[in-house]
């Protein structure tokens, strides 16, 4: 949304005819806007009256005309992009497809956030290097970097399988299917890898012609061992994995908390609470637990009280500390099927910062209290001393609820696993009259042997005993941003601002062949939700789900509240994963305050943007990590099928091929566009889809299709198909650009 403007500036429109805004105001509020703007947007921030919207329009569209601003479609506006004619450009990324991208590089600069498509030749530059670029905006406002000469390079590694050859040297062949050469090993440069031997080696920039040299500095092991892509994808992210002496020594000093560790009344006994922790049957950390009893309270008939204690890492982990340095280079634990490489040494992780059942453990506790219908009116943090009854899995509790406990949960059910439940659907209605953001997307796990090896891939039932602990921790969290507020201190909070314009203006047309629609301006998240039911019972439900998806803003950490959209809350912190999170620890260390031990003060401002964005890029290298680990899983369970059939869907449509995702495993794959059956396909954007020019064919985003798979790379993660049959999901209208049925004339 586009923020308002000072009252000053509003009030200059008062001083023209019906309030009318000049035309410098109208241009200087469309420039300092970061996203574009709608007619609406412009009459919110700038003040004039109704009756003056048409002759403002009729400025926009001549400042358009112009050449001044940008008219994207409609009434939707955005500043024009004035890029200098030549700039240094920073490449910030690599896409999937292998296509480069970068920002200028000057500090300060009008289009300094600006991304553009590097075109640099044959030999792209990697992440991090400097060019110096020619720029220009191609017809339909993309900009583009076309690259003069190189500046600056960063130290590149790449890895990869080392093939050898007779004469002592070979090549290498990245495990990164975006990087099309395979880099040159001389003999000399080998360092004793084998042939077929995971390397990781540093790239030798000395050839101006021809694929790069490269010397292996690290031997990773086999290259195909059951436990190799978690190993590949550690090492071509930069995840660290080594912890340093001097955080390990800290680590191996820490002992358990006693009650009177801290100073007399400074730790809360909560022993006598059951408490009990919920997670999957795999969990490695166990960091939050959960009580729930009635309200006693007359004059709170039908409500409850209810405790969520996470563990208290900041206890250990003091500011400034060779602990605190290294949590906070890693910004979170990263989870793979086969390992986790975690934000903190296991003597904390596994051991002390876990709320093990029986065990004493300290926490920080968040107690609250909420209304029959689940809203909150009440909740105050303090620091205790608690000790787990059970640890449960969510299997075990929904069992329990359900009328089968076991011996664990049997003598629970009454004084702790029932209250659970009892607030819970408190707590469900008041997310149901909230309208959160309802997206069903399942999430499918990948399940290994002992020695390593894929002998699953299941999608587990999504349980109450699931909503029940995502629910409690919500509420956790919306109370440690409201303390903190209250408190006057500082806040990391998790915001997700709501979808860019361009990105709904692309998502309209598909919905709208899909007879749903999306209101003009003005969105929220129970929209969506109005969209999601219109189309619950058609064949491109699953289609729509992921289309929502990709509209929606990237969710992060500031230091400044900007609500969290998906949620449908003004404020949101996270509190609950301090073991696993360094922006949680952050909260918690908050909450703390000056003067007690862990607390913090207030910090520098600027300090906190820069920290909310470094954990913010940790966050999201994690999950590219665990997603390329998983590609690769799945493409070594699938490599003995090579030459099956399977059932899939389109999830994504480029003018290449097609993006299949296969039903049985949730494998992503593709199906180029010479596989399809013969014809010229242009690709329609707007629609998704490709359309056979002479026979009017066209696949769509969430077609069934029925394909072969004719390659399984366990290195890359890659997967190639084979065209088998197409069932379009929905008779979609024809795509302009239908000839009839002539078929393309064959060339000999």
């Amino acid at each position: 949304m586009a923020k308002r403007r000072p009252a000053r500036e509003r009030d200059a429109a008062a001083d023209t005819p019906d309030g009318l805004p000049d035309r410098d105001a109208l241009l200087a509020f469309i420039r300092d806007s970061k996203n574009a703007v709608t007619l609406r947007d412009v009459q919110r921030a700038l003040g004039f009256r109704s009756a003056a919207r048409r002759r403002v329009q009729d400025v926009l569209n001549q400042l358009a005309g112009e050449g001044a601003i940008e008219r994207i479609r409609g009434q939707i506006y955005r500043a024009r992009r004035r890029l200098p004619e030549v700039a240094v450009i920073e490449i910030t990324r690599i896409d999937a497809d292998g296509d480069v991208f970068g920002k200028i590089a000057e500090r300060g600069a009008a289009d300094e956030g600006l991304e553009l498509l590097v075109v640099a030749g044959r030999h792209a530059p990697s992440r991090g290097d400097r060019v110096l670029a020619r720029l220009s905006v191609r017809e339909g406002g993309e900009p583009r970097a076309l690259v003069l000469r190189p500046l600056e390079r960063t130290a590149e590694f790449v890895v990869g399988v080392f093939e050898g050859e007779h004469r002592g040297g070979g090549t290498i062949r990245p495990a990164d299917r975006r990087l099309r050469d395979h880099p040159v090993v001389a003999a000399a440069d080998r360092g004793g890898a084998e042939h077929g031997e995971l390397v990781r080696a540093e790239l030798v920039r000395e050839r101006p012609f021809g694929p790069p040299r490269a010397r292996i500095v690290e031997r990773l092991g086999p290259a195909y061992g059951p436990r190799a892509a978690s190993l590949i994808v550690v090492h071509q992210h930069g995840i660290p994995v080594e912890f340093p002496a001097e955080a390990r020594a800290e680590a191996e000093r820490a002992r358990p908390v006693e009650l009177g560790d801290d100073g007399p009344g400074r730790r809360a006994d909560l022993r006598p609470l059951p408490l009990v922790t919920i997670d999957g049957a795999d969990a490695r950390d166990f960091d939050d637990a959960v009580f729930a009893t009635p309200d006693g309270d007359p004059n709170n008939k039908g409500g409850w009280r209810l405790t969520v204690a996470i563990a208290d890492v900041a206890h250990y982990v003091r500011p400034g500390s060779a602990l605190d340095r290294a949590a906070r280079e890693r910004g979170n634990s990263v989870y793979f099927p086969d390992r986790v490489v975690p934000m903190l040494p296991e003597e904390l992780s596994n051991d002390l910062c876990s709320l093990r059942p029986h065990e004493d453990r300290a926490c920080l506790a968040a107690h609250m209290r909420i209304d029959s219908g689940g809203e909150m009116f009440e909740h105050r943090f303090e620091r205790g001393l608690m000790r787990s009854v059970a640890r449960l899995t969510y299997e075990q509790a929904q069992r329990a609820a359900d009328g089968a406990p076991d011996d664990v949960t049997g003598p629970l059910l009454e004084r702790a696993i029932r209250p659970l439940y009892g607030a819970y659907a408190a707590l469900a209605a008041a997310r149901a009259r909230r309208h959160v953001l309802e997206l069903d997307l399942p999430e499918r796990k990948i399940e290994l042997d002992t020695e390593g090896r894929v002998v699953r891939i299941a999608t587990p039932p999504r349980l109450d005993s699931h909503r029940l602990i995502e629910e409690y921790m919500i509420l956790a969290n919306v109370a440690a941003a409201e303390a903190l507020e209250a408190m006057r201190q500082p806040c990391m909070y998790r915001i997700h601002e709501p979808p860019d314009l361009s990105k709904l203006e692309a998502l309209r047309p598909v919905l709208k062949e899909l007879g749903a629609a999306l209101p003009p301006q003005g969105l929220s998240a129970r929209d969506f939700n109005r969209v999601i039911a219109q189309t619950r019972e058609s064949p491109h439900k699953r289609m729509v789900h992921e289309l929502i998806l990709r509209a929606q803003s990237q969710a992060q950490y500031n230091p400044v509240n900007r609500g969290h959209f998906g949620l449908a809350l003004r404020r949101y912190a996270h509190f609950t994963s301090p073991i696993r999170r360094y922006a949680d620890l952050l909260v918690h260390r908050a909450l703390l305050g000056p003067g007690v031990p862990g607390g913090i003060g207030r910090p520098d401002a600027a300090g906190w943007a820069d920290l909310g964005e470094a954990i913010s890029k940790a966050e999201r290298r994690a999950m590219a990590a665990e997603r390329d680990a998983n590609h690769r899983y799945i493409a070594a369970f699938l490599a003995d099928r090579v030459g099956a059939e399977f059932e899939g869907t389109v999830n994504g449509v480029q003018r290449f091929g097609l993006f299949v995702t296969l039903d049985e495993t949730g494998a992503d794959g593709l199906l180029p566009v010479g596989a399809l059956p013969r014809d010229y396909y242009r690709h329609d954007p707007e629609r998704h889809a490709l359309v056979g020019r002479a026979t009017g064919r066209a696949f769509h985003l969430g077609d069934a299709v029925t394909v072969r798979l004719e390659e399984a790379d366990a290195v890359t993660g890659s997967l190639a198909f084979g065209f088998v049959a197409h069932a379009p999901a929905r008779a979609f209208s024809r795509a302009p650009g239908f000839r009839g049925t002539r078929r393309p004339r064959r060339r000999h």
